[in-house]
C-alpha cells in the first residue's frame, strides 16, 4: 500500500508540475514575455490559411493567436477582409484580449462589410452596459467607427448614454465619437451640441481635451457655450492630458480673440504709460505659462502660440528659451521649431541674437533646415557678431547645395547693407567669388554686387541732393569696371546679362573713371573707357549667347548710342548688333531690336544703311535724344530687393501651414481681436463668488449686536385688524441671524413654561376647591387679562 501511495503521489506531482508549466507558458505567451510578438510578423502562407480554423476553435489560446496574426498582417498592409465572418463570431468572447483585437479588426473593415458589421450591433449595445468601463468605451468606439448611415440614430443614443457615464474614460470616448457621428450624419448637430454642453460641465480633466476636439468639429463658432466654463477650463488646463492641452489651448485662443478685450495702452496720473490687461486674459496666460516645462513639444509650441497671439510685447521673449530647448529633441521637431522661429525673427531679433550659435548650419542638416537656419542668422546680425557670421556665410558658399550657396552669398550682401563697417570685407569676399569655377557662385556674386552698386549709388545721390558728402568706402564704378574686365570669365547667362546691364546703366556716370593699368581716361566723350570694349566683345559672341544675354546686348548698344551718337565706332557696332537681332530666331530678340530701332530713329539717321527700306517703315512720333535717354535709363529706377528678406511666409505661428507651406484646413484661421470684448459678468459662476471667512462673519455679527443694543427701543402698535402678529413685531428688530436664533430660543423657552403653567392650572381646577382658593388671586388676574393674554405673551417673547 505504501508503494502504491508513493507512486500515486509521484504521478500527481508530475502532473501538477506539467500543468503549472503549461499555464505559465500560456500566460507568458499572452504577455509577450518570451518575445513572441515579432514572430507574428513572419506569417507564411500555411499559417495564414490556418487562421480561419483557429478562429473557429474552442480554445481561447488559438483564437488569440489567430487575432494577433491578423493584426500583424493589417499592420503590414495586407488585406485580410476574407476572415471578417469568422472574426465577427468572436465579438462576444469572454476573453478581454480577444475582444480588444476583434474591435480593432472591426474598426478596419466595418466600412467594407457593412452588412456583416450590422450583425454585431446588438452585442455592442449590450457592451455599453458592461461593468468594465474599458469594454463600454471600446464598444462605443467601434459602434461610432461603423460608417453606416442607417445606424446613426443608434450611435446618437449610445453617445448620450456614455456622455452621462460615471467613468471619465467612457465620457472621453463619447466626446471622441461626436465628430465621427457628425461627419457621418450632420442632421444630428442640435443633439450633439446639447451633448457637448453637458460634457463641458465635466469636472474631470481627462475628457476636457476630447470635448475641445468635438467642439471644433461640430460647432466651432458657438463660443458663447464657453462663457460659464472659461475660467474653470483655464484653471484645469494644467491637469488635462498632453494632447488635450494642445486642443484646449487652441480653442481658448479663439475664445480670447473674440470674447475678451484687447490690451490697450493707457496713461496713469503720473504720466507713465501702462497696458490694461483683462483679468480673464491674465488668467489664461498665467495658467498656460507653467506648461512651458512640458516634455511634449506640441504642448510647448501651443503655449508659445498663446503668448504670441495673446500676450503683451513684454511677454513675447518668454517663448524663446522653451523653443530653443526643443531644437535637439529630434530632426523633425527641429524642423518645426525653426520654421516658427523664422516667423518671429523680426520681433525677437534681439533675443535670438544672444543664442545665434544654436542656429549654425551643420553638414548633415536637411535642405529646408539649412534654409531656415540661414534666415535666422540673417535676422540676428549685429555690429558685435557680424565678423563671426560673415565667416560662416563665406564658408557656406562652398557647400554642395546650390540653394544654400545662393542664400549665403545673398546674406553676405545683406551684411554689407546693415553693417556699413563690414563693406570692405564683404566686397573682397564677393570679388573673390567671381573667380570661382562654379556658375552658381559667380552668378549670385554678380547679382549681389549689382544690388550693392545700385544701393550705394542711390545713397550717394541722396547725400549730394541734401548737401552732404558721399561715402568713399568703395567706388561703385570700380566694381563695375572689374566685372567688365572679367566678362569673358563669367559664363553663366544670368550673370553675363547682369554685367551687361550694369555697364550700360552706369556707363555715363558723372564720376571720373578709374585708371586702368596706369593709363589715363581714353574713350568716347561722355562714356567710361571700358564700356565700348564690353560692347565689342558682346557683339562678337552675339550668335552664341542665350536669349537673355542677347536682350541685354541690344539694350547696351542702344544706351551707348544715346550717350555718344557722334562716335563712329559705336555707331557701327550698333548697326551690326541690330542687324543680327533683326534676323534672330527668337521672336523676343527680334521684337526688342525692332522696338529699340524705332525708338532711336530720331537720334541717328544713319542707323540703317543706305538703300535699306527699314527707315521708311518707321512711323509715328520721333523722339529727341533727351527723351530717348530718359526712357532707356530711368525706366527702372527702383533698386531690386533681396528676395530672401521679403519672402512670403505661409501660414500662422504654430500652424501646419507654416511648416508645409500649404493651407492645411482650419489651423490657419485666427479671428481678429476685438477692441472691446463681451461683458465679464457672462463668465461669472458660483465658484467665482468669494466666500466670507468664518471669523469675518462672527466679527460682523458682534458689531451688529452691539449696534442693535444701542439702537432706540421698538415701539409696538396694534394692527388695523386688532391683532398683532409676530412677524410685524420682529421685522425691524432682527438685524442678523445670531439675534434671530437667540430670540427664537427664548420664545421656545417661554412657550414651554407657559404650556407647563397651563397644564398645572387645568389640574388644579379639576382637583378641588381648596386648590382653587389658593390660586384664586392668580385666576382673577388671568381672567382680568383674558382678552390680552395672548397678546401679552407675544410681547413678552418679543421683548425678552
Amino acid at each position: 500500500m505504501a508503494a502504491l501511495n508513493l507512486n500515486a503521489l509521484t504521478e500527481n506531482a508530475s502532473r501538477l508540475g506539467m500543468r503549472l508549466q503549461e499555464t505559465l507558458s500560456e500566460h507568458t505567451r499572452d504577455l509577450g514575455i518570451r518575445g513572441a510578438g515579432s514572430a507574428y510578423l513572419d506569417n507564411t502562407e500555411e499559417k495564414v490559411k490556418n487562421i480561419a480554423k483557429q478562429l473557429d476553435s474552442n480554445s481561447d489560446r488559438e483564437k488569440l493567436d489567430a487575432m494577433k496574426r491578423l493584426i500583424a498582417l493589417i499592420s503590414k498592409g495586407r488585406d485580410v477582409s476574407q476572415f471578417f465572418a469568422q472574426v465577427v463570431k468572436n465579438v462576444a468572447s469572454h476573453n478581454l484580449e480577444i475582444r480588444k483585437l476583434v474591435y480593432i479588426y472591426l474598426l478596419r473593415y466595418a466600412e467594407q462589410e457593412p452588412d456583416l458589421a450590422l450583425l454585431s450591433i446588438n452585442t455592442f449595445q449590450k457592451d455599453l452596459s458592461d461593468p468594465n468601463p474599458l469594454i463600454r468605451a471600446m464598444a462605443l468606439r467601434v459602434l461610432s467607427g461603423i460608417k453606416v448611415l442607417m445606424i446613426s440614430s443608434i450611435v446618437m443614443l449610445a453617445i448620450k448614454k456614455c456622455a452621462a457615464d460615471i467613468s471619465p474614460y467612457v465620457r472621453k470616448a463619447a466626446a471622441l465619437a461626436i465628430p465621427k457621428l457628425y461627419h457621418l450624419d450632420s442632421t444630428h448637430q442640435p443633439e450633439l451640441i446639447k451633448v457637448i454642453s453637458t460634457l463641458l460641465k465635466d469636472q474631470s480633466p481627462l475628457s476636457l481635451g476630447s470635448v475641445a476636439v468635438a467642439f471644433e468639429a461640430v460647432c466651432p463658432t458657438r463660443l458663447d457655450l464657453l462663457h460659464l466654463h472659461y475660467r474653470r477650463l483655464c484653471r484645469t488646463l494644467i491637469d488635462v492630458d498632453e494632447w488635450g492641452q494642445v486642443d484646449l489651448m487652441n480653442l481658448l485662443i479663439r475664445y480670447a480673440r473674440v470674447m475678451l478685450p484687447r490690451p490697450l495702452p493707457s496713461t496713469d496720473v503720473a504720466g507713465s504709460s501702462t497696458v490694461e490687461v483683462d483679468s480673464d486674459l491674465k488668467l489664461l496666460l498665467t495658467s498656460a505659462e507653467p506648461l512651458f516645462q512640458s516634455h511634449n513639444p506640441a504642448v510647448v509650441l501651443a503655449v508659445a502660440r498663446v503668448f504670441y497671439y495673446l500676450g503683451l510685447p513684454s511677454d513675447l521673449p518668454k517663448i524663446v528659451p522653451p523653443l530653443l530647448r526643443l531644437l535637439h529633441v529630434s530632426p523633425e521637431i527641429e524642423r518645426v521649431v525653426l520654421r516658427n522661429l523664422v516667423l518671429t525673427s523680426n520681433e525677437l531679433s534681439d533675443v535670438l541674437a544672444k543664442s545665434y550659435t544654436r542656429f549654425l548650419v551643420r553638414a548633415d542638416d536637411p535642405q529646408q533646415v539649412k534654409k531656415d537656419k540661414l534666415r535666422l542668422l540673417r535676422s540676428v546680425i549685429t555690429v558685435d557678431n557680424y565678423p563671426s557670421l560673415l565667416r560662416e556665410f563665406i564658408f557656406y558658399a562652398d557647400d554642395a547645395d546650390d540653394e544654400l550657396v545662393a542664400d549665403s552669398i545673398q546674406a553676405i550682401g545683406y551684411v554689407a547693407r546693415v553693417v556699413p563697417e563690414s563693406t570692405a570685407q564683404c566686397l573682397s569676399a564677393l570679388m573673390s567669388f567671381i573667380q570661382s569655377k562654379h556658375d552658381v557662385i559667380v552668378t549670385n556674386a554678380v547679382l549681389v554686387l549689382k544690388s550693392l552698386v545700385q544701393i550705394r549709388l542711390q545713397q550717394q545721390q541722396n547725400a549730394i541732393a541734401y548737401g552732404g558728402l558721399p561715402s568713399h568706402s568703395f567706388s561703385p564704378l570700380e566694381i563695375i569696371s572689374r566685372l567688365a574686365r572679367r566678362l569673358d570669365e563669367i559664363r553663366h547667362p544670368k550673370a553675363r546679362a547682369c554685367v551687361l546691364w550694369l555697364v550700360g546703366q552706369y556707363a555715363a556716370s558723372p564720376e571720373t573713371a578709374p585708371e586702368m593699368n596706369g593709363a589715363s581716361h581714353v574713350g568716347p566723350e561722355g562714356i567710361t573707357p571700358w564700356a565700348p570694349d564690353v560692347l565689342r566683345k558682346a557683339a562678337k559672341s552675339f550668335g552664341e549667347e542665350t536669349a537673355t544675354v542677347k536682350l541685354q546686348i541690344i539694350t547696351l548698344a542702344a544706351k551707348l548710342l544715346v550717350l555718344s551718337p557722334a562716335d563712329r565706332t559705336i555707331g557701327l557696332l550698333n548697326r551690326y548688333v541690330f542687324s543680327l537681332a533683326r534676323y534672330d530666331l527668337n521672336y523676343d530678340v527680334r521684337d526688342r531690336g525692332r522696338m529699340l530701332g524705332a525708338l532711336l530713329a530720331g537720334v541717328n539717321a544713319n542707323l540703317y544703311g543706305e538703300g535699306d527700306d527699314s527707315q521708311e517703315d518707321v512711323g509715328g512720333v520721333v523722339l529727341r535724344r533727351e527723351q530717348v535717354r530718359m526712357v532707356l535709363f530711368e525706366g527702372k529706377s527702383v533698386v531690386g530687393e533681396d528676395k530672401a528678406q521679403h519672402e512670403d511666409d505661409h501660414g500662422r505661428f504654430g500652424s501646419m501651414a507654416a511648416v508645409t507651406g500649404r493651407w492645411a484646413g482650419s489651423d490657419n484661421y485666427l479671428p481678429d481681436w476685438l477692441e472691446e470684448g463681451t461683458e465679464s459678468t457672462l463668465r461669472d459662476t458660483e465658484a467665482d463668488i468669494p466666500q466670507v471667512p468664518v471669523y469675518a462673519s462672527q466679527a460682523s455679527a458682534t458689531r451688529s449686536i452691539a449696534s442693535s443694543s444701542r439702537a432706540s427701543p421698538v415701539v409696538l402698535s396694534p394692527s388695523p385688524s386688532g391683532s398683532f402678529t409676530k412677524q410685524e413685531a420682529t421685522k425691524a428688530a432682527y438685524m442678523d441671524l445670531d439675534r434671530f436664533y437667540e430670540d427664537a430660543e427664548e420664545n421656545e423657552d417661554s412657550e414651554e413654561s407657559e404650556s407647563e403653567e397651563s397644564e398645572g392650572d387645568d389640574e388644579d381646577s379639576g382637583s378641588g376647591s381648596g386648590e382653587a382658593e389658593s390660586t384664586g388671586e392668580e385666576e382673577s388676574d388671568d381672567d382680568d387679562g383674558e382678552d390680552g393674554s395672548e397678546h401679552g405673551h407675544h410681547v413678552q417673547g418679543t421683548t425678552g
